[in-house]
C-alpha cells in the first residue's frame, strides 16, 4: 500500500544499541534518502520502563536531575521530567538494574529508597499528578524503601528499622504508614507498567522477575515469603486493602514496587504505554499522520502484551491510519504481528543476520531497512 503525506515515527528504544530519539533520527535519515523532504514527525514513546524521562523531555517535558540513594545505597544521579504539573518519574532512574556495577547483584538487599527520594524531588517542584513509570529494576522489595523514603516506618521485633532490601522483610514486625509526607494526598499517582503481574506466588515478582537480578532458586524462595509477610504485616497496618493491593494486576511490578504504590500511595494501574501515549499527545500527532512507523529492539510475544509497539498500534488502527515496524529482530509469526495491527515488519536481522553485529551497527542499519521501508510504502 502506497502512502504519501506526513510519517510519525513512535517507537520505543533498541535496548543495548539505540535510544528511542536515535532510533527516530536513523528512521527519518533512511526515509529521506528515498524521499527527499519527506515530512516526518517523531515522538520517542516508551512503555514506562527505561526510556520513559528520555522520551518525555524528547516530547517537550523538563529535565530535572536530583542526587538520591542508588539501588546499592550510594549516591546516584536521577533525572526526572516535569511539565507543569505533571511529573514523569522513572523508578529505573534511581533503582534501576544499570545502576549496578557489571556482574553485580544484590537480589535480597537492592533497595527502592531513592524512587521515593524521587518522587518526593517531584512533589516539592510542584507535581500534583506523578506518573510512575516502573521496569527495569534491580530490587525486589515491595516498594518498602520507596514508602520508607517518603515517611513510613518499617520495624523489627526490636523496634529498629528494618535493613534495605526485600530479604529483610522477613523481619518486619510493625509497619506505619501515618508518617508518609501528608503533601502526598493531594498527589494524583498513576502506576504505569507493562506488567501485571501480582506481588507474590508463581506470577509474582520474586518467581518471574528475581532470577533476572540474580536471585537464586533458593533467593527467590525466601524474596516471596518475605513479600507475603510484608503484605500480612501491612494488613495490620492499613486493614483489608492490603491484600486486596497485593492480588491487583501490577502489584508484582519492578520487584513489588507497583504494591508499594497502590498500598501506600493510592496509586491507580494503568498500562504503561496507555498512559505516555496520553502525556506525550500521540492522538493529535497520529491525526496529522498518513502512515506510523513504530518498533523496539525485539520483538517477540513479549511485544504483544503491553510492550509500547502494541500500544501504538492499537491506538493508530482505532484510528484507521496504517503502521509499520523496524526492530533489531523478529522472534514472533507474521501472522501475530499483522493481528497486532502491524501491517509489516522490518528487522535489521533482514539485512544483517548476525545479531552482534546488528547490536554494534544498529544506526546505519536501521537507516537501510527504513530506506526500504520507504520504497515499499511511501
Amino acid at each position: 500500500m502506497s502512502q504519501t503525506g506526513r510519517v510519525l515515527i513512535a517507537a520505543d528504544k533498541f535496548k543495548g544499541s539505540l535510544t528511542a530519539v536515535e532510533v527516530a533520527a536513523h528512521v527519518t535519515e533512511g526515509l529521506r534518502r528515498a524521499r527527499p523532504g519527506l515530512d516526518v514527525e517523531a515522538l520517542p514513546v516508551a512503555d514506562g520502563g527505561d526510556g520513559t524521562v528520555a522520551a518525555a523531555v524528547a516530547g517537550g517535558f523538563e529535565r530535572r536531575e536530583v542526587e538520591v540513594t542508588g539501588p546499592l545505597g550510594a549516591p546516584v544521579t536521577a533525572a526526572y521530567a516535569l511539565s507543569g504539573s505533571t511529573a514523569i518519574v522513572e523508578m529505573a532512574e534511581a533503582s534501576g538494574l544499570q545502576l549496578l556495577p557489571e556482574g553485580v547483584f544484590a537480589p535480597l538487599t537492592a533497595t527502592t529508597h531513592g524512587s521515593g527520594e524521587l518522587l518526593l524531588a517531584a512533589v516539592a517542584a510542584g507535581a500534583t499528578t506523578i506518573v510512575l513509570g516502573v521496569g527495569g529494576s534491580a530490587t525486589t522489595d515491595g516498594g518498602a524503601g520507596m514508602l520508607a523514603a517518603l515517611g513510613a516506618r518499617f520495624l523489627d521485633a526490636a523496634g529498629q528499622p528494618l535493613a534495605p532490601g526485600g530479604g529483610p522483610l522477613r523481619e518486619l514486625a510493625e509497619a506505619d504508614l501515618t508518617g508518609l509526607d501528608p503533601r502526598l494526598r493531594d498527589v494524583d499517582v498513576v502506576l504505569a507498567s507493562d506488567v501485571d503481574n501480582p506481588l507474590t506466588g508463581p506470577t509474582g515478582a520474586a518467581a518471574v522477575y528475581g532470577p533476572q537480578k540474580g536471585a537464586s532458586e533458593e533467593d527467590v524462595a525466601t524474596l516471596d515469603a518475605a513479600l507475603a509477610h510484608y503484605a500480612r504485616v501491612l494488613e495490620g497496618a492499613v486493614g483489608p486493602r492490603a491484600a486486596q493491593c497485593a492480588a491487583a494486576p501490577g502489584a508484582g511490578a519492578a520487584g513489588g514496587i507497583g504494591y508499594g504504590a497502590l498500598v501506600g500511595l493510592d496509586a491507580t494501574f494503568r498500562p504503561g504505554i496507555e498512559v505516555l501515549l496520553e502525556v506525550l499527545g500521540f492522538a493529535p500527532a497520529l491525526e496529522r499522520a498518513a502512515l506510523v512507523i513504530t518498533g523496539e529492539g525485539s520483538m517477540d510475544a513479549q511485544t504483544l502484551h503491553g510492550k509500547a509497539p502494541a500500544g501504538v498500534a492499537a491506538a493508530s488502527r482505532a484510528a484507521g491510519k496504517p503502521v509499520v515496524a523496524v526492530c533489531g529482530r523478529l522472534a514472533i509469526d507474521e501472522a501475530a504481528v499483522r493481528e497486532a495491527g502491524i501491517g509489516a515488519v522490518y528487522p535489521l536481522t533482514s539485512v544483517e543476520p548476525d545479531p552482534e553485529r546488528c547490536m554494534a551497527n544498529a544506526g546505519p542499519l536501521l537507516e537501510r531497512v527504513a530506506e526500504r521501508l520507504a520504497n515499499e510504502h511511501l
